[in-house]
């Protein structure tokens, strides 16, 4: 089982960038492929990134794409997500899951989710 806390979300401007980390803790962080997802108010939660436990597969919904980084520190038990050029439709709860097998861009594929952490962004 692994545990997870995001940080690092808050309040910016259209334009200006944020990253996100999540701290992994209980087995072996690695082995599992990691996401990120988000939901915004009265929406569904979305996919985001993600990333394969040696981070040799990454992928990202197109709404992100050369906007957002997705990548993990294994030393570290660490995600993160580099968030450059911020929208408004930004705004949401960002989560990250892990998942013991080989996950993608759905939810159910995804074992343990963290809290959440609220990224807001002012036009």
């Amino acid at each position: 089982q692994v545990q997870l806390v995001e940080s690092g979300g808050g309040l910016v401007q259209a334009g200006d960038s944020l990253r996100l980390s999540c701290a992994a803790s209980g087995r072996t962080f690695s082995n599992y492929d990691m996401g990120w997802f988000r939901q915004a108010p009265g929406k569904e939660r979305e996919f985001v990134a993600s990333i394969s436990g040696s981070a040799g597969r990454r992928s990202y919904t197109d709404s992100v794409k050369g906007r957002f980084t997705i990548s993990r520190d294994n030393a570290e038990n660490t995600l993160y997500l580099q968030m450059n050029s911020l929208k408004p439709e930004d705004t949401a709860v960002y989560y990250c899951a892990a998942s013991n097998y080989r996950a993608g861009q759905r939810d159910y594929e995804y074992e343990y989710w963290g809290q959440g952490t609220q990224v807001t962004v002012s036009s």
